[in-house]
C-alpha cells in the first residue's frame, strides 16, 4: 500500500550527509511506488523569523504555501536535519515558526487550555545527525532536540507516532560508517516508515 510522504530536508546545505540522506530515502520510497515531494528548506524563499508572534498576521511566502498544501495531503512527513547545539538548525525552527500556524497546524480552543490537532492522522519520521555519541546524547542531555521535536512540535500538532533515528558521531565517522547510513535512510524510504 503506498503512502504519500512529504521530505523536508532542514540542512540549509543541499550538498550535505543531510541532503545525501534525505535523497536516498526519496529514492527508495519512489521506486517502491509511494508518491514523494521532497523540499529542501535551504533553496525556498521565505523569511524564517515570526516578526510579531500571533499578533498580526504574516503572509505566507508562496512556498511555505507550497509546503503547507504538501503537508496537509500526505500521510507521512519525514524531516532530515542535523542536531545543532542540541537541536534542530535556525531555518527548520523558522519554518515551524512560519508554516505550522494556528488555524493551519492546531487551533487553540475558546475559552480552554486545551487545543486541536490539525494534522492528525500523519505519521512522522525524524532523521536526525549528531557530531554528539547518541548515547551521550540521550544519557548526559537528556535528548533536547528530540524532545522538542516530537512533543512540543510534531505531536503537539497531532502526528503520532513519530519515530527519531539519530545517526553519528558524524565527525569521526568512517565512510563505511555514512554508507551504512545512507542504507538505513533507503530502507526506512523502501518502507515508507
Amino acid at each position: 500500500m503506498s503512502r504519500s510522504i512529504v521530505i523536508l530536508l532542514g540542512h540549509p546545505d543541499r550538498d550535505s550527509l543531510c541532503g545525501a540522506l534525505a535523497e536516498r530515502y526519496r529514492q527508495a520510497a519512489q521506486a517502491a511506488g509511494h508518491p514523494v515531494q521532497l523540499f529542501a528548506l535551504g533553496e525556498l524563499a521565505f523569511d524564517p523569523i515570526l516578526r510579531h508572534g500571533y499578533r498580526q498576521i504574516q503572509s505566507l511566502e508562496p512556498a511555505l504555501q507550497q509546503v503547507n498544501a504538501a503537508i496537509a495531503e500526505c500521510q507521512h512527513l519525514v524531516l532530515v536535519y542535523p542536531t545543532w547545539w542540541g537541536g534542530m538548525p535556525a531555518l527548520l525552527k523558522g519554518f515551524f515558526d512560519r508554516a505550522f500556524l494556528p488555524g493551519v497546524a492546531f487551533r487553540y480552543r475558546k475559552d480552554s487550555v486545551w487545543w486541536d490537532r490539525l494534522l492528525a492522522g500523519r505519521s512522522a519520521r525524524v532523521i536526525t545527525t549528531l557530531d554528539t555519541p547518541p548515547w551521550y546524547y540521550r544519557w548526559v542531555y537528556r535528548m533536547p532536540g528530540h524532545q522538542q521535536i516530537r512533543r512540543t512540535i510534531l505531536e503537539f500538532c497531532g502526528i503520532k507516532p513519530v519515530r527519531i533515528t539519530g545517526l553519528g558521531p558524524v565527525r569521526s565517522s568512517t565512510p563505511a560508517q555514512r554508507d551504512a547510513w545512507l542504507l538505513q535512510a533507503e530502507q526506512l524510504g523502501r518502507q515508507a516508515r
